[in-house]
């Protein structure tokens, strides 16, 4: 429920895709996923855990690519194919 509290003060489902280098060897780069809700455009509960990836984490970040989707949204209208009549 508290997904559902979330979604409707406007947190979306949001997805960071992190490259970052090794710590033990600098030239490979390696991908972490990251998924949680958040506001965009300004990303806080993202950007609070790139701060904590830079103070705590050797990794150094390379890059970082973010999605986001809303789960909640209008409903979709949709014509009928087919009307009929019980009796």
């Amino acid at each position: 429920m508290a997904q559902l509290g979330k979604q409707l003060k406007d947190y979306r489902l949001t997805t960071a895709k992190i490259i970052y280098h090794m710590p033990d060897y600098r030239n490979i780069l390696q991908e972490f996923i990251w998924q949680d809700y958040d506001i965009a455009p300004k990303f806080p509960v993202l950007t609070n855990f790139l701060h904590f990836w830079t103070r705590e984490i050797d990794g150094k970040l390379h890059s970082v690519y973010v999605a986001k989707k809303s789960l909640i949204t209008p409903g979709d209208y949709r014509f009928a194919e087919f009307e009929g009549t019980l009796q």
